[in-house]
Order: C-alpha cells, then structure tokens, then sequence
C-alpha cells in the first residue's frame, strides 16, 4: 500500500518545512501555503524513491526541498493520469491536474548538481474533496473515484411520503449511467422543499462529490414547484444552451414543453441538470443531452487543455 511519507507547507514560493499533519480544502488547497487559491496546481506531491535518489548526490537534502507538499511512498508511478482522483488518508481526495511542470529558472538544487525531480516527476493536483492528513496515512487510486460520478434526486410531496412510484429517478439513473459510463453514488426521493433541495444538493457536489446531480419533477408551474430555484441557489453558473436544448426538442412534440422552467448550471466542477417528472420526458431529455455529456463533463472539470503528461519518455 502507499503511504503519506511527510507533509510540509511554507507560506513562500520554494522550499517547504514538513509539520505534523495539514488540512487540505476544496476549492483552496492548503490553507496557507504559498500555492493555495482556485486553480489546478493546489497541491504538489512527490515520491520518497525520487528523494531518495537525489540523495545519493545531496545525502543532507530534506523532504520539502522540491517545494513539494505530500512525499508519497509506494505509489506506483501508472497511478499517476490526469484527472485520477486519489483518496489520502480517511476523508481527503485529490485530482491530478499536472504531471511535471517546466520551470521558470533553475532552482538551488539544479545549480548545485545540475538536475531536478520536479520537472520530471513532481505531480500536482487539486483539493475535490476536504480532509486532514498526516504521515503514514493510506494513498489509494480507489477504483469507485475513477469513474465519473452521479447522483439523482426525484422531486416529489407525495413520492417521499411513499404515496407515489417513482419511475422517472430509476429511468434517469439508467440512461445517465449508460450516456457517461458512470457510477451512481446516491437517489433520494424529496419533497418539493426549496431549502431541502438546496442543502442536499450542496452536500452532493461539494461532500459526495458528484460530477453529475440529474432531477426530476418540479420544474412545471404548480405552486410547489421550486426546482429550478432551488438549483439556481447554489449553482455559480447556468448552462443555458442545454435547458433550451430540451424545451426545443420537447416542442417538437407537444406544445406544453414550453411550460418547462427547467435549468442547468454548474457549482464548481460539478453539473446540475433538471429534468421533468415523467418517464417519457425522462427518457426524451436525456435522449437530448446524452450525446453532449461526457464532454461538458471532460471540460467542467477545469483542468487546463494543456496540462498534458510533461515528462520525457525516459527518466534519463
């Protein structure tokens, strides 16, 4: 198994000083260290093997002397793909964002024997979901995080008091599943509460870690339906091309799809799709929407186009 090794922080570009343990937190990083902030490289790692080695030259160089966070041990280096997500220690996940980076100018190291580990093997990621983790901790390539995941949420009074079926949550479960070959982490029934939907949406994207949170019903104009304001509270954008896209594709049907308010959006990295409550509209949505999917989910991710793996074929 591979293991946290060391952590280490430093509110200075450079070299970092290990400490007992840190809090990594979505969206930030290390709260803190010189490369906190909303953006891809929130965090650095790099394997002890790789220190090590260097050590044969320097045997004096210390852990956090490439400027890196997490010294890992044991990690095997095909773990290693943009945008794997990695479980550290009991709640915290990272995803890779950057194999390698080239630097702006030699550092110390490099002046002092004439190479450096970090652009070759440095990794970077970002903060998806928050956690404390300290040395000797597990690092796993958790097989359930390698798969987009997705959960979906039927909105309905009489289906969560058990009054009703719910056939359009199952319908949309299966086809999502099959449009973005995903894994489906949670479906509930709730009722037509702005504040419930709202509270269980947020813990979806930013604790669950949804890439996709699909619901149905509540989009019409009955006065309990409040979907679409309750997704438009926590999303941070609209996605208005895809909700426009079904009212088009429904009025080619029927007349009533106009009535539709349903919205798309995105909190984070996260999509928020809504879909109406009955099957066939279930299955005519997503019919819609299915061919556009896994790429608005590739580009949502926000990890930069041309964080490529930035390392030579051979290690030389």
């Amino acid at each position: 198994m591979s293991t946290v090794r060391a952590v280490c922080v430093s509110p200075a570009k450079g070299a970092k000083k290990e400490v007992p343990e840190i809090s990594l937190e979505r969206g930030i990083g290390i709260p803190g260290d010189a490369h906190a902030g909303n953006w891809h490289r929130q965090v650095s790692l790099l394997a002890l093997e790789r220190i090590e080695e260097m050590r044969k030259t320097l045997p004096d160089l210390a852990l956090g002397a490439f400027g890196e966070n997490i010294v890992t041990e044991g990690l095997q280096q095909e773990a290693l793909i943009v945008g794997r997500r990695l479980r550290l220690g009991p709640d915290a996940v990272l995803q890779i964002t950057q194999l390698g980076k080239k630097c702006p100018a030699p550092c110390a190291i490099f002046r002092a024997v004439g190479t450096c580990i970090m652009p070759r093997h440095g990794t970077f990621a970002r903060v998806i979901r928050s956690g404390r983790i300290a040395p000797g901790d597990p690092v796993l390539a958790d097989p359930e995080w390698g798969r987009y995941r997705f959960a979906v949420l039927t909105i309905s009074d009489s289906g969560s008091r058990g009054e009703r079926v719910d056939q359009g949550g199952p319908l949309a479960a299966e086809l999502v599943g099959a449009a973005i070959q995903g894994h489906e982490v949670a479906r509930e029934i709730l009722p037509d509460d702005r504040e419930t939907i709202a509270k269980r949406l947020v813990q979806l994207c930013d604790e669950v870690v949804c890439d996709l949170v699909v619901t149905t019903g509540g989009t019409g104009l009955a006065p309990r339906d409040v979907t679409p304001e309750a997704t438009r509270d926590v999303i941070h954008r609209e996605i208005p091309g895809m909700a426009e896209a079904m009212r088009a594709a429904g009025l080619a049907k029927t007349p009533h799809a106009m009535l539709s308010r349903a919205i798309c959006g995105q909190r984070g990295q996260t999509l928020i799709l809504n879909l109406s409550g009955s099957p066939k509209a279930v299955r005519e949505q997503l019919e819609t929407l299915a061919p556009v999917l896994p790429h608005a989910l590739e580009v949502a991710t926000g990890i930069p186009q041309d964080c490529a793996d930035l390392r030579p074929p051979s290690d030389g």
